[in-house]
């Protein structure tokens, strides 16, 4: 069933949930009039401000992605919750719904909330997340809010699809040990050491610190991560994390880092799709008598695998 794009988008720009709602499935299911969508949000994207949510399961995401939807709607923003999950080995679907754990700002108009699932994709984010966060950003939203799963030291990706990320900690939950780990503790623009109120906080602070000097190696003038204390669920500390986004967010356009980063994230998302399709010719060239012929002269010793590749991606692509 083909929809108009067009009249979707201008629903989407109008604040219509329906609307947006519609446009991020497109993007889900790969839908055939996907890049006709996309030609027609290029334009108008680039408003928003993408802050990502990173950290361990347990130490708050949810919760602390709630409480800065309510800051920042108290400044009048209108705010987008990109809330990727879990998938279910069964459906494919998200196994938890954020919108559940989001739900204080369920009937606000001026917050969009969305689940995604990872559908198999590694690195704390789902596959669609860079197009689903144009589609926010063209609907005009301010700030896009991107909650990653519970992520290991190694899934990173969220420093290569926001503005600026925010690494979360909580105190007795092992950070102090992973903070000497490289991973997920060195990509943070600003780490929030969140339960607060709880013993051994104070020693994860510190040890953050001595886990900041230890790797800096910047230039006077550069960004150094600051650390913001918080207790979420009481609201307490929120303000500080606000005001660390708002400072970072001034660096980033003053040293001319902002668009940088976002040529860097488009790049990204170009390769992305290009191997994609390069995947999929591929795929289709399975039973194909050129991929026959190549894996049967490797066999004989005629060739090399990397030999073998190199002339089927000529083949594929004119080269």
């Amino acid at each position: 069933m083909t929809v108009d794009v067009p009249q979707l988008v201008a629903q989407a720009r109008e604040g219509r949930p329906r609307a947006v709602a519609r446009l991020i499935s497109l993007v889900e299911g790969a839908s055939p009039q996907l890049r006709e969508v996309m030609a027609a949000l290029a334009p108008l994207a680039g408003g928003a401000y993408v802050v990502g949510l990173t950290g361990s399961p347990g130490v708050g995401k949810s919760t602390s992605t709630s409480a800065l939807v309510a800051a920042y709607r108290k400044a009048g923003k209108r705010v987008a919750v990109l809330a990727v999950d879990p998938s279910s080995p069964f459906s494919g679907g998200a196994l938890l719904g954020d919108r559940v754990r989001m739900s204080d700002h369920a009937s606000d108009p001026g917050v969009y909330i969305r689940s995604m699932a990872t559908r198999g994709h590694l690195g704390g984010l789902a596959w669609s997340a860079p197009q689903a966060i144009r589609v926010l950003d063209a609907a005009g939203c301010d700030v896009i809010l991107v909650e990653t799963v519970g992520v290991g030291q190694s899934e990173v990706e969220i420093a290569s699809q926001a503005d600026t990320s925010v690494v979360l900690l909580a105190p007795g939950m092992g950070d102090g040990i992973q903070a000497a780990k490289a991973g997920i503790l060195e990509i943070g623009d600003i780490y929030v050491v969140n339960k607060a109120d709880r013993d051994g906080a104070d020693a994860t602070v510190r040890e953050l610190n001595h886990m900041l000097g230890l790797g800096e190696a910047r230039a006077p003038g550069d960004w150094r991560p600051p650390i913001v204390k918080t207790v979420a669920a009481r609201g307490e500390g929120i303000d500080e994390v606000v005001e660390a986004l708002d400072k970072h967010r001034t660096w980033l356009e003053k040293n001319d880092v902002l668009t940088e980063r976002r040529a860097r994230r488009a790049a990204r998302e170009v390769e992305t799709i290009a191997v994609t399709a390069l995947r999929e010719r591929i795929g289709d060239l399975r039973g194909d008598r050129r991929l026959g012929a190549l894996a049967r002269r490797i066999v004989a010793g005629e060739v090399d695998p990397y030999a073998a590749a190199d002339e089927l991606v000529a083949g594929l692509t004119g080269g």
